[in-house]
């Protein structure tokens, strides 16, 4: 989910490769179809972003699973449709599950982009892999300058599922990750920092990896996309079935509160409307009989 100038946002669907219009009011359009989308698995339509310069060059970029790929197009929205799509980063192992799939451009104007090991745990720690990573990149699909490796794309790595990318007033960049049976994630990103998997899974204690600055038991959480308002990380959590709100004063990680407890289902994604809401996406059309499925919803929250 993506927001236009206008408060409006575009919202891509994971297995129809649609992209859909959302305005203010709820009303709901179908602006086009990304080309190329495999939705098998884990797979699709995993990511939006919007252009920092979208007044200027009307580009939105999209993430998804291509085969045995996961790659990132730019394509033009006038306004009315989707058009001109073309590859401007590809190479991210694809597979059945954990293919990541959050793009989110950051405040410095580079594109980060979280990324799945895709079952193969052994990419996470492989720095010459995109598996199991953040990556930042250019607008062109080029390793951003400034990366802590010379010439690579990676920004950290140790990543089992990034899920969850935002930024707070400071500019530190936050994300959440999948973990596997135990433990779920709250990171704080550090260029160049390795985050354990599969060496550890949450908190290890390890001098060599950074550990999460909070964690869940994956029953109250299985973490999706994070935004961060009002001076907290907001956490949509599947599984779990809640929204998870951690305040983070002076940037540390405060106690986590849980809101829309059961209310909702599945969340998949939190962002923070021009207006300063919260736009909330359910996820409960999973195939796996949920007593749900076939409801799924924006929401919109005020804070309070």
């Amino acid at each position: 989910m993506t927001f236009l100038p206008d408060g409006s946002a575009l919202v891509s669907e994971r297995d129809s490769d649609r992209v859909v219009r959302v305005s203010a009011d709820g009303e709901i359009d179908v602006v086009g179809r990304v080309a190329g989308v495999d939705g098998s698995g884990e797979g699709g339509l995993l990511g939006l972003a919007l252009s920092p310069a979208y007044d200027e060059d009307s580009t939105l970029f999209a993430y998804f699973t291509a085969g045995s790929e996961n790659v990132i197009v730019r394509l033009t929205y006038d306004g009315e449709g989707l058009s001109d799509q073309r590859t401007v980063f590809g190479g991210i192992p694809a597979g059945p599950i954990h293919n990541g799939g959050r793009i989110a451009f950051g405040p410095d104007g580079f594109l980060y982009v979280g990324t799945g090991e895709s079952g193969q745990t052994d990419l996470a720690q492989d720095r010459d892999s995109l598996g199991g990573k953040i990556l930042r990149i250019t607008a062109d699909g080029d390793p951003a300058p400034g990366n802590p490796f010379a010439g690579s794309p990676v920004y950290s790595l140790g990543h089992r599922n990034v899920q969850g990318l935002a930024w707070d007033e400071n500019g530190q960049l936050w994300a959440a990750e999948f973990g596997q049976n135990t433990w779920d994630e709250l990171n704080r990103i550090r260029a160049g920092g390795n985050y354990g998997w599969p060496e550890v899974e949450g908190r290890g204690g390890e001098g060599d990896f950074i550990d999460p600055v909070r964690q869940w038991s994956t029953d109250k959480a299985s973490p999706s996309g994070i935004a961060v308002a009002g001076g907290s990380v907001f956490m949509a959590g599947l599984r779990g079935e809640r929204l998870w709100q951690i305040p983070i004063p002076d940037g540390k990680a405060g106690r986590p509160r849980p809101l829309l407890a059961g209310e909702y289902g599945r969340l998949r994604a939190v962002t923070e409307a021009p207006d300063g809401s919260l736009w909330v996406l359910t996820n409960n059309t999973d195939g796996r009989g949920s007593p749900r499925s076939g409801d799924d919803k924006v929401l919109r929250l005020t804070l309070s």
